[in-house]
């Protein structure tokens, strides 16, 4: 980004590391300067919970609305019934309506965590199933239809990677840019929604969006990207040993979130702070920059301030406090044990199983086969059923809590 921006929004937004793109951004700059911007992110209701993947555009629409501008966040009702083929191998499943609508219900709990919904000027949450349910097949493909080229369609990375893999796109799924960019075109319309927010895989989808609006309204409206992210080990951001780390707390317990950044890469903790905490920047560099121990400390901050946002203070405070208890006193008064792994064994391809027997955690690998199976296993308190799991320098960081059923457990630290 050469381009300064003056606009507190967009300001944040460089300071802290979360633009990817934007299709004009003095342009936008200017818009944001000159009064309150209403901007959207779609997010189409396929589970029943958003993901720690979702959470740096969630941020975003938090910080669009602490700088004086209207956040929407649009339910996919319509879209998800269609299914967004970006960058998939293969079509999405197909849900009904009454699956839809519970995954609505169970994503609007995490938003009221972080926006503001006042009815005077607040953010404001809809559903495109508002206006795409009701269309006319054949009066939508003459107003709307015949402004896209699919010369142009087929050329998108997003929909041209599954082309040159050979995998079938479904004509049900090839309408899903159409649907997206008339979400923009409407929500312009009805709500002077001027700026579409969203992860970099979705340019494509939003700059159809822009032509659609500029080719049918002759409205200038703009289009803001965030980088996909991955840790510096080089992990999908969001995902765990134990799968997706889901921000419903139903599904994921505050314990469990708060471990997840507790256990973050000690190259990522400043990163981390400045996307995922409202800390001063000065201070999430700071604090990123520390090392040894003090960087342990690091992360109880990045994952205190981060279950607060989501969970609450009290609950950050007490997985804190179990956290203390289980690692520092070991649950039973005393230091908990360390078993030290040889520093060689993690060039070999070490597997769980062999971390086990090498550490004497267990006796030979049929007894760490055996665990595994019988569900008793569990690596910084994530449920392990791989026993072909990697252990890799990144799993252990700083140590890695390993637990044997409820009341063994032990420190494995590389020495």
């Amino acid at each position: 980004m050469t381009y300064q921006p003056r606009s507190d929004f967009l300001q944040i937004m460089r300071e802290r590391g979360y633009i990817a793109d934007c299709t004009d951004y003095e342009g936008l700059d200017k818009a944001l300067l000159a009064g309150p911007v209403t901007a959207y992110i779609g997010y189409d209701a396929t589970a029943a919970s958003l993901h720690v993947g979702h959470l740096l555009n969630v941020m975003m629409l938090r910080w669009f609305q602490k700088t004086g501008n209207r956040p929407i966040t649009l339910m996919g009702g319509g879209t998800t019934k269609v299914g967004d083929p970006s960058f998939r191998s293969e079509e999405r499943p197909l849900l009904d309506q009454a699956a839809i609508q519970a995954n609505i219900d169970g994503m609007q709990k995490v938003f009221a965590r972080y926006l503001d919904y006042r009815e005077d000027g607040g953010a404001m949450m809809l559903n495109n199933a508002e206006w795409l349910d009701g269309l006319n097949y054949l009066d939508f493909l003459r107003d709307i239809g015949r402004h896209f080229s699919v010369n142009r369609m087929l050329s998108f990375e997003s929909v041209k990677s599954r082309l040159d893999r050979e995998q079938s796109l479904s004509f049900l799924e090839f309408n899903y840019m159409i649907l997206q960019a008339y979400d923009f075109l409407e929500l312009h319309r009805r709500y002077d929604c001027s700026l579409q927010m969203g992860g970099s895989d979705q340019w494509g989808n939003i700059v159809n969006g822009i032509d659609l609006t500029r080719r049918v309204d002759d409205a200038t409206i703009w289009g803001l990207t965030s980088p996909l992210l991955t840790t510096s080990d080089g992990r999908k951001m969001g995902k765990s040993q134990g799968g997706a780390v889901w921000l419903n707390g139903e599904m994921l317990s505050p314990y469990e979130f708060w471990q997840f950044w507790r256990n973050t890469t000690d190259a990522d903790v400043g990163r981390f702070l400045k996307l995922y905490t409202e800390l001063p920047v000065a201070e999430c560099e700071r604090m990123g920059a520390l090392q040894g121990s003090e960087i342990n400390e690091a992360k109880v901050r990045l994952a205190n301030e981060v279950t607060t946002l989501l969970h609450g203070a009290e609950a950050a405070a007490s997985a804190e406090a179990t956290a203390r208890e289980v690692f520092e006193q070991g649950g039973a008064g005393g230091d908990l044990e360390v078993a030290l792994l040889p520093s060689d064994a993690l060039s070999d391809g070490l597997t769980v199983v062999q971390m086990l027997v090498q550490t004497g955690i267990t006796a030979s690998g049929k007894e760490a086969k055996r665990l595994i199976a019988e569900g008793g296993l569990r690596l910084n308190n994530e449920a392990v059923n791989d026993p072909q799991l990697p252990v890799d320098a990144s799993l252990i960081g700083g140590g890695l809590k390993v637990s044997v059923g409820k009341k063994k457990h032990r420190m494995v630290r590389v020495g």
